[in-house]
């Protein structure tokens, strides 16, 4: 009898202990993982104009057991995601872009808030975030083109300069006395570090003064030289720019390893958006036979970033009419899928891609009612 309560303590132990290590895995805090969602893609990359991050937060303390994936957060998208208990929508387009002066049941955007403050859910949207990031939206829609290498059409620049500051001041002094009247001066501007070394210019001993200026001490700086030329001489101001960074920006522009007809190429688009039908236009002098090796495309809405691109396709969902007419006249071959028929089947890579940053610790799912609202009947 002792012996059998033992190996029952023993197998509630490990039950209990089973039990605790499932629960641990099972949720991450709001902002523990939106901390890794930035790692895994910096909002960083997002354009200035966007509206990206965290747009709806429940009060905290907030958990998050499942993440639900949508490319666009409808009323119909929103019951989806109640019912499959979300705790966090990750919506690629920001429900919220412009701003809402009130929340009341009276728009349909508005009552999507509502309806995420009453039941504790989060919305968080990535948006041109995710168009820019080197494993993001772009690069999943180039997949589609075949064997190729590509590069973004507009690149991202880093967030922060490679040195403090905005600008670089250079000038040399020759006298000592000078050279410490003016190492006080600028030293006591701020926004400006000061580095120094001995040169020698025709046959001269001179000190080399390098500043990094932030733009408000660069009229500081300024200011002072010009009050003060007899203390120095041979100024130059350079502009300091963001590095760029590799395979991140905006569009992709595409060069087949081998090229192909452009009917061949049609096939393969509709075949990866899993779409039946496409809205072609064909560059003039171009047929469906025409051959394709250069191929420039942005997800979305693709005018802005494939205007004045070289190509012999540009691939992308919509387009206004004139920017279609004005690449046709170029011989450029248009292909519009619908807006976001370009954008969603991102989804299913992002959530395998998302499971293995997060080493599955919440549960991922896609959501099965959202769709492009345009249909071709």
């Amino acid at each position: 009898m002792l012996l059998s309560r033992v190996r029952l303590a023993s197998t509630t132990v490990r039950f209990v202990h089973s039990l605790i290590c499932s629960s641990s895995r099972s949720f991450m805090d709001l902002k523990a993982l939106l901390s890794s969602l930035n790692d895994f893609a910096s909002l960083s990359f997002a354009e200035s104009w966007d509206n990206v991050g965290l747009l709806v937060e429940p009060s905290p303390p907030h958990t998050v057991s499942t993440l639900f994936l949508t490319n666009d957060l409808t009323e119909e998208v929103m019951e989806e995601a109640l019912q499959k208990k979300a705790d966090l929508i990750l919506s690629y387009h920001p429900p919220i872009f412009r701003p809402m002066k009130r929340i009341t049941w009276k728009s349909w955007k508005e009552r999507l808030v509502i309806r995420a403050l009453e039941n504790r859910v989060g919305i968080y949207s990535p948006h041109t975030a995710y168009d820019a990031a080197p494993q993001g939206v772009n690069h999943w829609l180039a997949k589609g083109l075949g064997v190729c290498t590509s590069r973004p059409i507009h690149p991202s620049k880093a967030p922060d300069y490679p040195t403090e500051g905005t600008h670089k001041v250079e000038f040399s002094v020759t006298n000592d006395e000078d050279l410490d009247k003016v190492i006080s001066a600028v030293k006591g501007i701020p926004g400006v570090s000061v580095t120094s070394f001995s040169a020698r210019t025709d046959d001269e001993e001179q000190t080399q003064l390098n500043l990094n200026c932030t733009q408000q001490a660069l009229m500081q700086v300024v200011a002072f030289l010009s009050q003060n030329r007899q203390l120095y001489q041979k100024t130059e101001i350079l502009s300091l720019e963001k590095p760029l960074l590799l395979h991140t920006g905006m569009g992709r522009l595409c060069t087949l390893d081998e090229s192909v007809s452009l009917e061949t190429m049609i096939e393969r688009i509709k075949k990866h958006l899993k779409l039946s039908h496409v809205r072609l236009a064909l560059g003039v002098g171009k047929t469906r036979e025409s051959p394709v090796k250069v191929v420039a495309l942005c997800a979305g809405s693709g005018s802005s970033v494939l205007q004045g691109t070289e190509a012999d396709l540009y691939l992308t969902g919509e387009m206004s009419h004139h920017d279609v007419l004005d690449a046709a006249s170029q011989g450029i071959n248009v292909i519009l899928c619908e807006h976001s028929n370009t954008e969603r089947g991102f989804l299913s890579d992002l959530r395998d891609m998302l499971a293995a940053h997060l080493e599955n610790k919440i549960n991922i799912i896609l959501s099965e009612t959202d769709r492009d609202p345009l249909h071709v009947v």
